[in-house]
């Protein structure tokens, strides 16, 4: 099977315990589910009403904290005058910490906000926590958060990488839950940057990625 990313031809394996099947790209390092076992909508969002995520949960809020500690000192913030929480749950915190800093945010989840999004607002910079790793079709999507962007705005996007080895990977409990279908590396990211011709500003190394959208001019 081609990977959803560059198109080149994956390796396949089978997940010792659960017999799953995974198909692993070598060129850009994203690994993906076998579409077999990709959700409805309404099975997903029976899982994702599990989460009991509360703005009042000062580990929740220290969470959304320590992503924007990473982000802000990468960009300039006098450039940043509205911003988008793409798949923000069932909380508006992020926005709300993100207004705290002077930053008019708003927020979407197909879930929770179904309705919050504006076909034609375009955005300084746009936020996406814990939201790639559920997408059937993360490419288009990476590109459609890249058109809501104003020329050198900033996408933000945070999933935990992988380790590019299936034999760690078999034992990494984050594909136990069921609606995690797509895997990504940095360098998956840095592949999509080429794609659609936009900079890789910086990744932590673990689960946050910069990007920013390049001008045309």
């Amino acid at each position: 099977m081609d990977c959803h990313i560059c198109n080149k031809v994956c390796n396949s394996f089978i997940h010792q315990k659960t017999g799953i099947q995974y198909y692993h790209c070598e060129e850009c390092e994203y690994i993906f589910k076998s579409p077999k076992c990709y959700q409805n909508f309404e099975k997903q969002k029976e899982r994702y009403n599990l989460h009991q995520n509360s703005e009042r949960d000062e580990g929740y809020r220290a969470y959304f904290k320590h992503f924007l500690k990473f982000i802000l000192p990468n960009i300039s913030l006098s450039d940043i005058h509205r911003a988008l929480d793409f798949g923000c749950g069932c909380t508006s915190l992020l926005a709300q910490l993100l207004e705290d800093k002077g930053i008019n945010c708003d927020y979407y989840d197909p879930i929770y906000y179904p309705d919050n999004l504006d076909i034609v607002k375009k955005y300084d910079l746009i936020v996406s926590t814990e939201v790639f790793e559920h997408l059937h079709n993360p490419k288009e999507v990476f590109k459609e958060l890249l058109d809501r962007l104003n020329d050198n705005g900033y996408l933000a996007i945070q999933i935990e990488f992988h380790t590019n080895d299936q034999v760690t990977f078999q034992k990494w409990w984050y594909p136990q839950d069921t609606t995690h279908i797509v895997f990504f590396r940095a360098k998956t990211f840095s592949v999509l940057c080429d794609i659609y011709n936009c900079r890789y500003i910086t990744d932590n190394g673990k689960n946050m990625v910069l990007l920013k959208k390049n001008s045309p001019f």
